[in-house]
């Protein structure tokens, strides 16, 4: 037997006593594994939280001013694009006699 299927077969004779292990001793490995996997999220919530720094009046007040002028720019540009098309539309439809 070569080596690579030996240590296939040795593998799954000991994830198959980790699992009668697991069923012998009564707890369901799901189950278990819903707990932990919440405990450990809510452990990793809690420290990401504690990194958090609130912005200070200034940050907020100059963020602020940039999205403000960032959407106004954006409407402005749309606007002026949107009325292109629009003429550009119109005119076609003109010239191939649809609008009269």
């Amino acid at each position: 037997m070569p080596v690579a299927e030996k240590s296939a077969e040795k593998k799954k004779r000991i994830m198959a006593k980790a699992a009668i292990t697991n069923i012998e001793q009564g707890v369901p490995n799901r189950a278990l594994s819903v707990f932990t996997k919440s405990r450990d999220f809510l452990r990793d919530v809690r420290s990401e939280m504690r990194k958090v720094v609130t912005p200070s009046w200034k940050e907020v007040q100059s963020t602020t001013t940039v999205v403000i002028v960032a959407v106004f720019a954006f409407a402005g540009f749309f606007w002026v694009v949107d009325a292109v098309l629009g003429n550009a539309v119109k005119y076609i439809y003109t010239w191939m006699g649809a609008l009269q």
